[in-house]
């Protein structure tokens, strides 16, 4: 057999989605979908699985780099669209229906969490959504001057999850409210200042970190000298906006209120002085909490509180019953429809308001579906 010339065998991997090199005994995997801000299929999750049971189980190599094709994106997240086609389609069960791949990619997020060596996530550009659920396992987390971090799932009719109801909780607990409520828009130096990196570098600098990649020794401690050639010597300390909005942030995400009162302490602060910045942030938040899913708001809201008392697996398996109930019953569909399909940006969320979540309906979508033994992730953790 003849082998296949070096231009083609070089093609047919910049076709695929995953991409799997090794450089000075790293390994790097490369999402690669460019054009879709490198969102993750169903098949991208497995192939991510596979990779990495692959650097797990081969001693020759020290730690794993993650990382987003191009400029624009890390990773923008799920392919929702794929998800609310199968939804539409009534296609939960089996080996590629939507059930699977949250599934699917609630493991493979938490053996990222788990996984014994070094792990480095170049959040870098778009990091959402499933972007998060992957970046927020490493143990060196970068992000950039072009980063831009956020949680939007509320926006769609969902919760923010792939460990969200965790990784958030990490946070203060008013910080970690306001950003899986809203799905604001993280720079990265807020993303820095909230807990959510532990760089943050000029986007440019990461444009050549393979070449510092090679000169890097393994001899010691490999995350210290990973972060080294990360984030040496041009870590970026200055204050990001965040930092300077955090006492609103405290004042309005009380722990103790609903949405549905944090948005009536908003309205009252709009009443008084402010300054722009200030206004800004004031109307923004009130246009994400009146605009968005109002069921999920008041069940991400619950989620979040709960999962500060659980481990990971315990919090995967609860966004595993609140994503199918979602789903199934819930916003997302028409959440999706209204801002990816036919994008008239006019959800009809059931119900419309606020004042209308019952709390037996959000205890309801926080309710597992499964017997404890019967859970399709009854394994996890154990």
């Amino acid at each position: 057999m003849n082998a296949t010339p070096a231009c083609a065998q070089a093609a047919t991997q910049a076709e695929k989605d995953v991409l799997f090199r090794v450089v000075n005994r790293v390994a790097i995997v490369t999402l690669n979908r460019p054009a879709a801000l490198n969102a993750l299929s169903h098949a991208m999750v497995r192939e991510l699985a596979v990779l990495l049971e692959r650097v797990r189980t081969d001693d020759g190599i020290v730690a794993l780099v993650l990382e987003g094709a191009g400029p624009k994106g890390f990773c923008a997240g799920g392919d929702v669209r794929a998800i609310y086609q199968l939804a539409r389609e009534k296609a939960r069960e089996g080996a590629n229906g939507w059930q699977q791949f949250f599934i699917d990619e609630y493991r493979l997020d938490y053996a990222l969490h788990t996984f014994a060596k070094p792990l480095v996530a170049l959040l870098d550009g778009v990091t959402m959504g499933g972007g998060m659920g992957l970046g927020q396992a490493a143990s060196l987390r970068v992000a950039t001057s072009r980063t831009k971090i956020a949680m939007p799932e509320t926006r769609i009719g969902l919760l923010p999850d792939v460990g969200a109801t965790h990784f958030l909780a990490k946070m203060p607990v008013e910080m970690a409210l306001y950003v899986g409520l809203t799905g604001a828009m993280l720079s990265g130096t807020d993303a820095l200042h909230c807990g959510l990196a532990d760089a943050c570098v000029p986007g440019e600098w990461l444009d050549g970190y393979e070449a510092h990649l090679l000169a890097a020794q393994w001899s010691g401690d490999v995350h210290a000298s990973l972060r080294e050639v990360f984030v040496a010597p041009c870590h970026e300390a200055n204050e990001g906006v965040l930092a300077t909005l955090t006492p609103l942030v405290v004042r309005h995400f009380d722990r103790r209120l609903r949405v549905e009162q944090i948005v009536a302490s908003l309205r009252a602060d709009l009443e008084h002085d402010h300054s722009q910045a200030e206004r800004a942030w004031l109307e923004a938040t009130l246009e994400a909490l009146t605009h968005y899913s109002p069921t999920m708001l008041e069940v991400t809201r619950e989620a979040l509180l709960r999962g500060r008392q659980m481990t990971l697996a315990e919090c995967f398996r609860m966004e595993l019953g609140v994503v199918g109930r979602a789903i199934e019953e819930g916003d997302f569909c028409e959440g999706v429809r209204a801002h990816l399909v036919d994008k008239d940006r006019k959800p009809r969320w059931a119900p419309a308001t606020l004042v209308e979540v019952r709390t037996e309906r959000v205890q309801h979508f926080l309710a597992s579906p499964w017997r404890a033994e019967a859970h399709p992730l009854a394994d996890l953790g154990e």
